[in-house]
């Protein structure tokens, strides 16, 4: 049923060795990363950041804002540089991935520079294993809708669908961010938690909305390598809200339990 199914929403798998394997190795890496958030494992940002035993003494850490802004800043450059490499971005749906991806991390670096604060430092490790991340996947996307070049498009077309949840989902996204910042005043470093929006319910909405800003990207260019990633990513985010929650409850004995992890009453 499932493989009559896909070919109408996919573009079929591109003859490109690289390109398979990344999408196996994007998802399986994702996916394990989030039962490695679940497990206590935590990648070193944010409130982890110094949550594991480090490999080896001493290991070399970044500031906050830093480190942030290694994670996002290549695969932005990626995205921008995909609009000046002839051949490459034709067609709307070439435009309008390589426009989304670079709108996704034009906000994230905006929001390191003016509207995030920082409570921690960043181990190098971890950054550089999230930049490659978001770079590689940024070009793989990229490079996956260049190859359906003169392939047939998917028979039933979601690409305006893909349009509007990827705008409600960097919208939420950055709407939570700011409430995130608002917690804090000048100075202050320490977790409060977090109240509104969609924070009522769930104590990570942001990464909610980060998932429906993928979604979106993949039904925008609807390729294996871009919904083998997103599926990754939900994985991940779903692993890393759940390690986020059992934190809160490990901090604040007034958490209130019935706020959920990421998906309102249900997980």
């Amino acid at each position: 049923m499932m493989p009559t199914i896909l070919p109408n929403f996919l573009y079929p798998p591109p003859p490109s060795l690289f390109l398979a394997a990344m999408s196996v190795i994007s998802f399986t890496a994702l996916s394990l990363s989030g039962l490695s958030e679940v497990s206590g494992k935590h990648l070193q940002y944010s409130k982890f950041w110094n949550a594991n035993p480090p490999p080896r003494p001493n290991p070399m850490r970044l500031s906050g804002r830093t480190g942030m802004l290694l994670l996002y800043s290549p695969a932005l450059e990626a995205a921008v540089a995909s609009f000046a490499v002839p051949g490459v971005v034709t067609g709307m749906r070439s435009q309008l991935l390589s426009l989304a991806l670079s709108l996704h991390f034009f906000k994230r670096v905006f929001e390191v520079l003016f509207i995030h604060q920082y409570s921690g430092q960043m181990v190098l490790d971890s950054a550089i294993l999230i930049s490659s991340s978001y770079f590689i996947s940024t070009v793989s996307m990229i490079y996956a809708q260049y190859l359906t070049q003169g392939i047939s498009e998917p028979a039933i077309n979601l690409e305006y669908a893909g349009v509007v949840l990827f705008l409600v989902g960097i919208m939420g996204n950055f709407y939570h961010h700011f409430l995130l910042s608002k917690l804090r005043v000048k100075g202050d470093k320490g977790y409060k938690i977090p109240k509104g929006g969609l924070f009522n319910l769930v104590i990570c909405p942001h990464y909610l909305f980060e998932i429906i800003d993928f979604v979106g990207v993949s039904l925008i260019s609807p390729t294996v390598y871009a919904c083998s990633f997103t599926l990754g990513t939900i994985f991940y985010l779903m692993g890393r809200s759940y390690a986020t929650r059992k934190w809160y409850l490990s901090k604040f004995q007034n958490f209130p339990k019935n706020v959920k992890a990421l998906i309102p009453y249900v997980f």
